[in-house]
């Protein structure tokens, strides 16, 4: 494969090629976004590592362009992409696969972005790595892990949210974390999968939750002043019926108004959707409020977003990081705050680090952000004391 790590892609979906170009940047690799035929052979060329072919195309269809594909001996390797049958793709491979083409995987239709991004990891050598900073460092016994549900060590850090146009601290998120014995305080990466895998996810999300409660309402005692909760919800809990209620107890029991409680959902838990909807639907007849976590990082949650009764859309990490020297990341954020707005929701951007990221966001509309240029995760005291400094600081 040469060294260029050239990426090429024909798709006449553009929210397709927006995203295959932001997941390309920030990737280190070269990517080319085309969507007629015409501009796509006009960018094949020997330097070409991998094709993104969409088999539904209205001038010339995937088929066809395979054939040429083949005709030309090229030698990339291709991922297709289409949102029709299963079958037609396994199909159209092994057409391609008899004309000498190389073919490394398919794509169907909404597809996760975290599908994408592995097939494009390992068919590509990027010339920069991926940012690896939240994935998991420690080893850790599973017996520890259970142990820590019995000796409670779960704990919550709290990050500020901040209105952008006023400054105002309008909420906090929920983050957990792990006070190990030994290894002192572990971050949820790398924890978290292990829980899913040992089947307690449930029950750890309910006590990550009642512990939010319960501290912020103490928080909202000493300091007269009740931020909005935002705390993150399992897949699992979308599956079940009967959230809704366990919920609204759960805040009846610390007093908590439900329309200060931001519940964050993220695109897998609508994978089944019509059970999700029904879920989320109850919570929003009950007052809580809907957030859509990460957004940007699934293709289909784009797809059925109207559909989703939620109030607010927060822009992933990985957009904001780089948006600043990146045009594709760029274009991604003023991609989904106009989504957002055009579909009455506040649009809030993570991991917001620069200045110069806040004024660009500032400058695009978004309403509110959450980073460390304003603050880390904090434990409760020490969140008490932030606002306290936060507010001084205001007031000069």
């Amino acid at each position: 494969m040469s060294s260029g790590n050239r990426i090429v892609l024909i798709d006449d979906d553009r929210v397709v090629g927006e995203i295959v170009s932001a997941l390309a940047s920030a990737m280190g690799l070269q990517c080319d976004i085309t969507r007629t035929p015409e501009d796509f052979f006009d960018r094949i060329g020997p330097d070409t590592d991998l094709i993104l072919l969409d088999l539904v195309m209205p001038e010339m269809d995937g088929i066809e362009i395979l054939r040429l594909l083949g005709e030309r001996q090229c030698k990339a390797r291709i991922v297709l992409m289409s949102g029709i049958n299963i079958r037609v793709i396994e199909t159209a491979k092994k057409l391609a696969q008899s004309l000498g083409l190389v073919v490394v995987g398919h794509l169907q239709k909404p597809f996760p972005i975290g599908q994408l991004q592995d097939l494009m990891g390992e068919n590509i050598a990027a010339e920069k790595p991926i940012d690896h900073q939240h994935e998991p460092q420690i080893a850790i016994p599973d017996e520890d892990l259970i142990r820590a549900f019995d000796r409670d060590e779960f704990v919550v850090y709290y990050q500020p949210q901040i209105n952008i146009a006023t400054g105002v601290v309008t909420g906090v998120e929920a983050l957990s974390r792990w006070e190990h014995p030994e290894l002192g305080l572990i971050f949820p990466d790398n924890f978290i999968s292990r829980i899913e895998t040992l089947g307690l996810m449930d029950r750890f999300c309910w006590i990550t939750a009642e512990r939010a409660l319960n501290e912020v309402k103490q928080f909202s005692a000493a300091n007269g002043y009740l931020p909005r909760l935002a705390i993150n919800v399992s897949v699992s809990s979308l599956r079940d019926l009967k959230f809704p209620d366990i919920f609204m107890n759960l805040a009846r029991k610390y007093d908590f108004p439900a329309e200060r409680i931001v519940l964050e959902i993220t695109e897998s838990g609508l994978m089944e959707f019509s059970l999700a909807l029904d879920v989320l639907t109850r919570l929003r007849m009950r007052n809580f409020q809907l957030s859509i976590d990460d957004f940007g990082t699934g293709y289909s949650m784009m797809k059925q977003l109207q559909n989703v009764p939620a109030i607010e859309l927060k822009i992933d990490r990985t957009f904001v990081q780089h948006m600043d020297a990146n045009h594709a990341d760029l274009v991604m954020v003023e991609k989904i705050i106009e989504m957002g707005h055009e579909l009455d929701m506040e649009v809030i951007a993570e991991g917001v680090e620069t200045q110069e990221q806040f004024n660009i966001l500032r400058e695009k509309g978004c309403d509110g952000v959450q980073g460390f240029l304003f603050s880390r995760a904090l434990a409760p005291a020490e969140l008490t004391r932030w606002l306290e400094t936060y507010r001084a600081h205001q007031v000069q």
